[in-house]
Parts: structure tokens; C-alpha cells; sequence
């Protein structure tokens, strides 16, 4: 075989080599979609908010979730507690000062399978400050809606410290306690639709 023949074998046989995973881009559906966060209020109460402008991605192999790759953005002016004169005070300096701070962020660096669950460690930026953070959540799996539209599901419970992003305000009462809670419960349920090409 010469040597032109032997480079034009080589050269047809990587083009038929198939890659060694193939990744699905699914984008999320905010129609369909929840980003909502839980706040004790006078130590005995809970308050309850969502943020309604989000968006975001998840790069997929159902095989190996060590290709994963998840990025999401929340507008936080978008911040919704059905108050309106607590809504502004959130967007105030006070709390997110959003003049400043206009984004939340998370940017995955790493995804593991934890049993019947995944666990993703990636950077986390709030009030301007970034932090790794890990995000335990779920799949339920992928499924084709009516309109032939491949769909995913997803879900995730965590909590942060306010505090150690800088949203610092706060209040003592006179019986001890702080007027709203560092601690933030966040309840991500998040419909994602696979990308047209």
C-alpha cells in the first residue's frame, strides 16, 4: 500500500469512529418552571417568595452524568413575596441591592451520581460574592410530550446562609431572636425542554 493509500485509510477510519458520548442540550421552560425560597419571619412564622425571571441549561448524557454540564441565571428583580413594600425593600440596599448585584448564578465544575440521585459542586455567585457550593437534586427522566418535544424534569432542596454572601440586615426582638432568619430554604422545580438545533 502506498503511502497516500495508508493516510486515506487512517483519515476514513477516524471519521467513522462515533464519539464516546453523545450530549444533549435542554434548555428550561420557565413556563413550567419554579424558583422559590422559604424565610422564617419573627422566628415562628415562614415567609415564602419566588423569583419569576430565570433561565438555564443542562448539557446531558444518559450515561454518564461526569459529562453533565449545568449553568442557571435568576434576574433578582424578579424577587416575588406578594408584597409589593417588601419586595422593593428586598431589591433595596438592605438586602440584594440589585442597582449592583442584578444576577444569581451557578456554574457547574463537577456532577456525581449519589444512589438514586446526582450531587453537583459548582461555583454559586450572590450579592456579588462567589462560593463552591454543592447542589444535591433529581432527575425523574426524560419523557416526549404531545407535541414532540423531548422534556426533562428537575428538582433540588438546599439551604444558604444569607450572611455569607453580605445580605446582612436584620433585627433583634426584645424576646430574643432575630426579625428574619440567615438561614434560606431554596426549592428549585425546574421542566427543562431539549434544544432545537
Amino acid at each position: 500500500m502506498s503511502p497516500k493509500s495508508l493516510i486515506l485509510v487512517i483519515v476514513l477510519g477516524f471519521s467513522l469512529i462515533e464519539p464516546a458520548f453523545a450530549l444533549e442540550k435542554y434548555v428550561v421552560d420557565p413556563d413550567h418552571s419554579n424558583v422559590v425560597f422559604t424565610v422564617r419571619h419573627l422566628i415562628i412564622a415562614k415567609v415564602q417568595g419566588e423569583f419569576t425571571d430565570f433561565s438555564g441549561s443542562i448539557m446531558y448524557d444518559q450515561t454518564d452524568p461526569s459529562h453533565w454540564d449545568i449553568s442557571g441565571s435568576i434576574q433578582v428583580s424578579s424577587i416575588d413575596t406578594n408584597q409589593a413594600k417588601r419586595d422593593a425593600h428586598l431589591r433595596g440596599p438592605d438586602f440584594f441591592d440589585v442597582a449592583k448585584y442584578p444576577e444569581i448564578t451557578f456554574k457547574s465544575k463537577n456532577i456525581v451520581k449519589k444512589d438514586d440521585s446526582y450531587l453537583a459542586t459548582g461555583l454559586f455567585t450572590m450579592h456579588g460574592v462567589t462560593k463552591e457550593i454543592q447542589v444535591p437534586f433529581r432527575i425523574s427522566g426524560t419523557i416526549v410530550d404531545p407535541w414532540g418535544n423531548k422534556r426533562m424534569a428537575l428538582e433540588a432542596e438546599l439551604t444558604l446562609d444569607r450572611l455569607e454572601y453580605g445580605v446582612n440586615f436584620n433585627q433583634a426582638l426584645e424576646a430574643g431572636g432575630l426579625l428574619v432568619s440567615n438561614e434560606v430554604d431554596i426549592h428549585l422545580s425546574i421542566e427543562l425542554v431539549l434544544a432545537k438545533e
